[in-house]
């Protein structure tokens, strides 16, 4: 057996160093911008009173215990959970993704990424407080988007990113792949 040199110690396994899981850090850059904006809004903002910024844009503090669009918000709390479990297993799922993957795949690195990081922005307004804070508020004319927060931006354009990446570069990576 040899003995490991400080050199070998301090430098990463070739497995880790190559892969794209250091894109996790930067879910955890999601979700720090996520939970500090809606710690400001919850602080800063009074519930349900729009703040105009822009004529098709304000700052409007509501509280979600549903999915998106309010989707199952009166259901009397099991969908709390439900939604939670749903969170944590997309979580881990994308965790191994992100180990699988070859770091120079940095566009599938970015957008699994950013679901990552919003889905857990969001798991943990459900645990912890029982509702998401949303505060984002799109309108035209009388016609109101519903309000929505970063971690459902984060979800939103990464899932764009996701479907860029198999539509238009997936078909160029699988070439390089072959030849080997």
């Amino acid at each position: 057996m040899t003995k490991p040199t400080e050199s070998m110690a301090m430098e990463p396994s070739s497995e880790i160093k190559n892969s794209c899981f250091i894109w996790v850090w930067f879910s955890f850059l999601v979700v720090l911008l996520d939970l500090g904006s809606k710690q400001l809004a919850d602080a800063y903002l009074s519930y349900a009173e729009p703040n105009p910024l822009l004529p098709v844009f304000d700052l409007t503090l509501l509280y979600n215990k549903g999915a998106a669009f309010s989707f199952l918000s009166d259901a009397g709390g099991w969908q709390r959970w439900l939604f939670a479990f749903i969170a944590v297993l997309v979580s881990v799922v994308i965790v191994i993704w992100l180990r699988r993957i070859e770091r120079n795949q940095w566009w599938l690195g970015l957008a699994l990424s950013m679901v990552l990081g919003g889905a857990l922005g969001n798991l943990y307004d459900r645990v912890v407080l029982g509702y998401v804070i949303d505060f984002i508020s799109l309108h035209y004319q009388g016609y109101y988007f519903p309000a929505f927060n970063l971690a459902d931006s984060a979800i939103t354009l990464g899932a764009v990113i996701l479907i860029f990446d198999m539509l238009f570069l997936e078909a160029k990576r699988k070439p390089s792949k072959e030849k080997m």
